[in-house]
C-alpha cells in the first residue's frame, strides 16, 4: 500500500514491557511469538531513552517507530521505513490524547486495564486496516464516548461527554422528525 501513509502496528505496553493492548496491521509478524518477540526488542532498545515529553522517534529493523512514556505505560506507533515521521507523530499523539481525555487524565495501567474497552474503541477509529483515519484526540473520544455509551443508563450515572451524546443523539432525532 504505498499510495496511503499507513501504521504497521500500535503498541501500549506497561513498564515492563508487557502488553496492554497492541493491535497489528502488517503480515511482518505473522506468529503471536514474532509479535511478542517484536515488542520485546523494542522495549529493550527504547527503554532508556526519556520520552516523558515528546515523543521521540527510532529506526528499528527497518521501520520507524514513534513513541511516548507516561507514568507506567509506554506508547508506540510502528511504519515502514517510507512512511513520514511526522504523520506517525500525529497518529501516537492523538492516540495518547485521546486516551488521556477518555481516562480523565489519569492515564496509568490500572486505569488502562479498567477501560481495555475504550482503548481499543480508539485504536479502531484512530487505524483500520494500517490506514490512518483519525488523528485528532477530540474526534477520537467523542466518536468512543458515542460507540461505548448505555443509552439505557439514566441521565444521572451518564458522564458528561455521554449524556452530552445523549442529548445530541435525541435533538437529532427530533429535528429529523
Amino acid at each position: 500500500m504505498d499510495c496511503c501513509p499507513s501504521v504497521k502496528n500500535i503498541l501500549l505496553l506497561d513498564s515492563e514491557g508487557k502488553r496492554v493492548a497492541v493491535k497489528y496491521f502488517s503480515d511482518e509478524w505473522p506468529t503471536n511469538n514474532s509479535k511478542l518477540a517484536f515488542e520485546k526488542a523494542l522495549f529493550a532498545k527504547t527503554l532508556r531513552t526519556n520520552a516523558r515529553m515528546e515523543a521521540e522517534i527510532v529506526m528499528f529493523q527497518d521501520n520507524i517507530v514513534v513513541y511516548k512514556f507516561v507514568q507506567d505505560l509506554h506508547f508506540f506507533v510502528t511504519g515502514g521505513d517510507h512512511e513520514n515521521e511526522l504523520l506517525l507523530a500525529a497518529v501516537l499523539q492523538g492516540f495518547f490524547d485521546a486516551v488521556t481525555l477518555l481516562l480523565r487524565n489519569s492515564v496509568d495501567k490500572r486505569e488502562a486495564l479498567e477501560n481495555l474497552d475504550l482503548i481499543f474503541l480508539c485504536l479502531d477509529e484512530i487505524v483500520d486496516q494500517g490506514i490512518i483515519l483519525e488523528t485528532d484526540p477530540s474526534v477520537i473520544a467523542g466518536k468512543v464516548a458515542i460507540h461505548s455509551m448505555d443509552g439505557a443508563a439514566p441521565l444521572a450515572e451518564q458522564t458528561i461527554s455521554q449524556a452530552l451524546a445523549t442529548a445530541r443523539e435525541h435533538l437529532t432525532r427530533t429535528l429529523l422528525t
